[in-house]
């Protein structure tokens, strides 16, 4: 089958092979449309700038089924996966208005991702219930059966052509995911699962689709990462499409091997493409809905048109001076069907804010005069939990990050996000001892009455001169800092990008994305630990 892509969005003169399949009636033509999202993150309602939201992406989605059946085509919706974890409307209730979101809107089926393990397996296999659409992954197992856990594919049949979607799961899931809940769940590598199971797929099928939960490394620079779609694509052939999703970017590419960085909401889109298999992503939180025109006739599959579509989303500032806060496209009206069935469970979150989650006695000092001037017993609880859940060796806060303290009392969730509210997600990388003391030593030097002034926790030192002494850490028992060794350091990826002057981590080839935020790791810290003695945390 000879797979060629249409120049309209597309970089010019990309060529793809592929191998034979099973084959639909000769001199047909068929017309497939692809529409995609990842990486959803709990966000079935629109932000507050009015911006994406499951009801203004119903009417998108409607509108583009439309018009492919009005050109006498048929479409898949899929989803890369991470349904769970992102606001705590969606967080609180398990996600249950999301999957049921999911199915007004049609999909057809989704991948599995890492935060689908944010919870207990039972939590799980209770939004699998509510999905009328497949959950999808070859390769995560139930380690004490041998057997998966999910469907490792589905197939659908489109008016004589005969399409395989495949699901696969990054197995950085072992690491990253919830420890307490993995103990007999088994996370092989995709890659090797995709090259056993491609091949019987094009005994099967016209067409296969893998829809990834593996993340978009471009030129397969995965660092730290498990390895990704790129990777997939060159060592499994037979792919004609990944519908990916984990790395919450939209891969758009400018040239070969090189991700279009100028990218705005509105701008066209060139997919990524490596040893015949187109690779799309749409970046995050229902923001766009990818959609790939296909055309299929006598072996040959041509995409004929490849955009992202922005939900509402508003441009920034440009560099060419462009306005800012325009709508990147015209405005989508919502859906009164997904409205009436998203509000209620708006309103339920709402007031789930508000229920305790801990307890603190004593003090937790947060408020700005204090924690930009000196370490207190908030930041080293928050730098503690950041440690914690990332099995750190010791971690590190910007003080401009921390907006309130916690007074005695009950906590509850929305008193974290106030204390927390920016949404940064927690991170950590695999530093060399040398590393982690010339890194401390910049932020050390960070000025007070700032917020680069920096909270620290899991670690003790002592500065003379500028230089760093006695530099030991505590996440994983008491080690004293040796230059040769390796030790993690969790962070925000705030912080990590280089925000308030810090020296950026963000693409340092050991650095991991956990993509939980940093007010959800303090949540689960107070509600494990809870009742806290603020009088235990004094620095």
């Amino acid at each position: 089958m000879r797979h060629t892509i249409g120049s309209r969005a597309l970089l010019a003169g990309m060529l793809l092979l592929l191998g034979g399949c099973a084959t639909p009636a000769p001199e047909t033509t068929y017309r497939l449309t692809i529409l995609h999202t990842n990486d959803h993150h709990g966000r079935f309602w629109r932000n507050a700038r009015d911006e994406y939201g499951m009801a203004a992406r119903k009417t998108l989605v409607d509108r583009l089924r439309s018009e492919v059946e009005a050109e006498g085509g048929r479409s898949l919706l899929l989803s890369g996966g991470d349904i769970n974890t992102g606001v705590p409307e969606s967080d609180l209730l398990d996600a249950e208005p999301d999957f049921k979101g999911m199915n007004l809107l049609g999909y057809d089926a989704m991948a599995v991702g890492n935060h689908e393990f944010d919870n207990p397996l039972a939590v799980l296999r209770r939004q699998e219930a509510w999905a009328d659409f497949p959950l999808l992954s070859a390769n995560i197992y139930r380690r004490s059966t041998g057997q998966r856990l999910f469907p490792a594919y589905e197939l659908f049949e489109l008016e004589g052509l005969e399409v395989a979607v495949l699901g696969l799961t990054t197995d950085d899931t072992a690491v990253i995911g919830n420890p307490e809940y993995l103990a007999d769940i088994e996370f092989r590598d995709p890659v090797e699962e995709a090259a056993k199971l491609v091949p019987e797929l094009r005994e099967r099928a016209d067409l296969v689709i893998a829809v990834t939960h593996m993340g978009h490394y471009a030129d397969a620079r995965h660092g730290a990462n498990a390895p990704g779609d790129v990777t997939l694509a060159r060592r499994v052939p037979g792919i004609d499409l990944v519908v990916g999703g984990h790395s919450q970017e939209p891969v758009c590419m400018a040239a070969e091997n090189r991700m279009d960085e100028d990218f705005v909401p509105g701008d066209a889109c060139v997919p990524d493409v490596k040893n015949g298999t187109l690779i799309v992503q749409a970046h995050e939180w229902g923001k766009y809905v990818g959609r790939a025109d296909l055309v299929y006739r006598d072996g040959e599959l041509d995409l004929e048109r490849y955009r992202l579509l922005p939900v509402n989303l508003l441009r920034d500032v440009r560099a060419d001076g462009g306005p800012p806060r325009r709508l990147a496209d015209a405005r989508i009206p919502e859906d009164d069907a997904m409205l009436a069935l998203l509000a209620p469970f708006q309103e339920k979150g709402q007031r789930r804010l508000e229920e305790p989650v801990g307890q603190v006695r004593g003090r937790l000092e947060g408020d700005r005069d204090r924690v930009r001037f000196e370490q207190t017993n908030l930041g080293r609880l928050i730098a503690t939990a950041q440690a914690t859940a990332t099995g750190a060796d010791l971690a590190i806060v910007n003080s401009g990050g921390i907006r309130h303290g916690l007074p005695e009392g009950p906590v509850t969730y929305r008193d974290i996000l106030q204390v927390q509210p920016f949404g940064n997600r927690v991170a950590y990388v695999d530093l060399s001892g040398r590393e982690l003391q010339a890194y401390l030593e910049t932020l050390t030097a960070m000025p007070t009455d700032s917020g680069a002034y920096v909270q620290f926790g899991q670690v003790s030192f002592a500065v003379k001169d500028g230089e760093l002494r006695d530099l030991v850490v505590y996440g994983n028992g008491e080690t004293r800092v040796e230059a040769s060794g390796t030790y993690r350091l969790a962070l925000n990826t705030y912080s990590a990008a280089g925000g308030d002057g810090y020296p950026p981590l963000s693409d340092h080839p050991r650095f991991v994305d956990t993509g939980v935020t940093d007010a959800e790791v303090l949540k689960r810290f107070i509600a494990r630990h809870s009742p806290i003695e603020a009088a235990a945390w004094q620095p």
